[in-house]
């Protein structure tokens, strides 16, 4: 073997460590390094034919041009485009004030699902960047939005912190309910546009029964239909269906 083959092994190896250090170090995934101000994100709102089709959500800006017939012009969800409406993902609400990156007076629910869908974003519109001959190192976003939830330095906010932390709280809830509900059976239900609805219990009677962890995930009081024995119909704050018999195991809605 000849001295500059050696040197040619010695310089891929140099090349190997430098990338290793400094783009492949374990649980420290590359950082997106653009940042934009609203002004300039609104550029990429799919009216210029030119540039890529951006969106923010929670701060995070995705490159959605794949999606261009969503994203773009005339697309149903072109009023996401070129901003941050994160609160119009889970609110519905697509006009004026409603296009916002404001989640306050949300539920823990409402900004769980929130970021989800910032997730969501992560997972279908990740791009990668080449650094041959290593390997293809994923980029989850095109850069981050100067403003509420990343400040100058690109730097996570308080308020994307407490925006996460709510979510968790939400996740936490959700798991717990369920897990509590599990132990009571729900009712069979059925609907029809011409009979209405209907729900009855193979074993036990209809009953209706406050969520009391509904509140705390959407701010509302909301029930459910479970299936009750004999000997459980005596406990508090069960609630017969109207116009229903008490011992009926089928009950119109």
């Amino acid at each position: 073997m000849g001295r500059s083959t050696y040197i040619g092994i010695a310089a891929a190896v140099a090349i190997s460590s430098f990338a290793f250090r400094f783009f492949l170090k374990p649980h420290q995934p590359p950082q997106p390094s653009r940042l934009f101000i609203a002004q300039e994100l609104s550029l990429y709102n799919g009216t210029d034919e030119q540039l890529p089709i951006f969106l923010g959500i929670l701060g995070s800006v995705f490159d959605v041009t794949k999606g261009k017939s969503h994203y773009g012009v005339g697309g149903a969800y072109n009023h996401f485009a070129g901003r941050d409406a994160s609160r119009a993902f889970v609110s519905g609400n697509f006009t004026g004030d409603g296009l916002t990156d404001t989640l306050r007076g949300l539920s823990s629910s409402e900004v769980k699902s929130v970021v989800e869908w910032r997730d969501f974003f992560v997972k279908t519109y990740t791009w990668t960047i080449n650094i041959p001959p290593i390997c293809f190192i994923p980029l989850r976003s095109v850069g981050r939005l100067i403003g509420r939830y990343y400040d100058y330095r690109g730097k996570p906010t308080k308020y994307l912190k407490n925006a996460e932390a709510k979510a968790a709280r939400g996740a936490q809830l959700l798991a717990k309910q369920k897990k509590e509900e599990e132990k009571i059976p729900n009712c069979n239900s059925k609907w029809s546009q011409h009979e209405g609805g209907e729900v009855w219990c193979d074993d036990g009677y209809p009953r209706l029964i406050q969520r009391p962890l509904e509140i705390a995930l959407t701010g509302k009081m909301s029930k459910r239909c479970v299936c009750l024995k004999e000997e459980e119909l005596k406990q508090p704050g069960l609630e017969v269906y109207e116009g229903c018999d008490y011992h009926a195991k089928a009950c119109k809605v």
